[in-house]
């Protein structure tokens, strides 16, 4: 039961050949569209914004509020590339930076220890999730969504309504806190992480397994991929790095409440939907993720500086992801349609 397709659309260099830079042009928008619109949207609002947008200021704000959207992007993009969709990204981060916070506060644990445990927690929940889909066959979507609402009730038990407040070691708090080189170390979390997650995906065999089943898991069964392995197995490496956002909005907010969290869940879908409509049209990648979720960041943050409402970020949020899911929806039947037109018939041969 796959929840999502997963199909590249990026022109091969055999369809670019012979094109007249026009039809080239217009062959590669789709491409790059999104990654043109975040360069637009940037120079836009720095001429409209020049005493505030164009910033150091504003960018390292930019950073510190969009990493932890970006780490459960690239977290839900994970099984996204196998077919399926993991709500508990979400949901999870309320239990975790709760847990983060009272297993050193509460039960006197150092706090590496506390993070390892926290993290051991988010893959045991992934293994879970991986279990329902794979071995009790539930839809992926389905499944994690009543993961996740039973993480949230767990949370909403452990903190009984009430926030978890208490003083945290300055290593902890440094993990979202410290300055590299000038912007929040968050920032290059979320790199390292990417350069992984693309050199993993585009270069080493599990990239291309987890594709194989995302596009069909029968063909990709019959192939010899042991697909419940990898699907479960992406499920397990989303909960992790869910649970380490969860342990930087701990460090980030210094509190655990389990009304904080779910607001995260929109825009990590958001920046991964968007993501397979750049790049590499048509499938989740690494890059159109980060791209996706740029687009957000810039455009939230150049809306608010001129002045926005308190509900235009989820506003934004929502339509752009119903205007992702529908330019994926539109460059999927595209594609289907081009399928199964017959190919061109040679031209009879002249009589002798």
């Amino acid at each position: 039961m796959n929840s999502i397709e997963s199909n590249a659309l990026e022109p091969t260099p055999a369809e670019m050949r012979g094109l007249a830079p026009r039809d080239r042009a217009l062959r590669l928008l789709p491409v790059y569209g999104l990654p043109i619109l975040t360069a637009a949207l940037i120079l836009l609002f720095s001429a409209l914004l020049p005493e505030t947008f164009p910033t150091m200021l504003n960018l390292r704000s930019i950073i510190s509020d969009k990493a932890i959207i970006a780490l459960l992007s690239l977290a839900a993009m994970i099984p996204m590339a196998a077919g399926k969709i993991d709500l508990t990204v979400g949901y999870g981060i309320v239990l975790w930076h709760i847990l983060a916070i009272s297993l050193q506060t509460q039960f006197g644990l150092p706090w590496p220890v506390a993070v390892v445990i926290v993290l051991a927690l988010g893959a045991l929940v992934g293994a879970v999730n991986g279990a329902l889909v794979e071995v009790a066959r539930i839809d992926s979507f389905i499944a994690t969504l009543g993961a996740g609402t039973v993480l949230y009730a767990l949370a909403l038990w452990h903190t009984g309504g009430r926030q978890v407040v208490a003083p945290l070691p300055d290593g902890f708090l440094a993990l979202n806190g410290a300055v590299l080189f000038g912007l929040p170390v968050t920032g290059f979390y979320v790199l390292a992480l990417a350069l992984a997650m693309w050199l993993v995906f585009e270069h080493l065999p599990i990239g291309r397994y987890l594709y194989a089943i995302g596009a069909n898991p029968k063909a990709a069964a019959l192939n010899g991929i042991p697909v419940r392995r990898f699907t479960m197995a992406a499920f397990v490496t989303s909960g992790a790095l869910a649970a380490a956002a969860g342990v930087l909005l701990a460090s980030k907010l210094r509190i655990g409440q389990a009304s904080v969290g779910l607001e995260y869940l929109l825009p990590a879908l958001v920046g991964a939907f968007l993501g397979s409509t750049t790049i590499k049209p048509g499938r989740v990648n690494v890059w159109g993720t980060l791209v996706g979720v740029a687009v957000l960041a810039v455009g939230i943050a150049g809306i608010q500086q001129f002045g926005g409402s308190f509900w235009v970020e989820p506003l934004f949020n929502g339509v752009t992801l119903l205007v992702a899911i529908g330019i994926a929806g539109y460059a999927q039947r595209r594609k289907g349609a081009a399928a199964r037109r017959p190919p061109p018939a040679d031209p009879a041969p002249a009589p002798s």
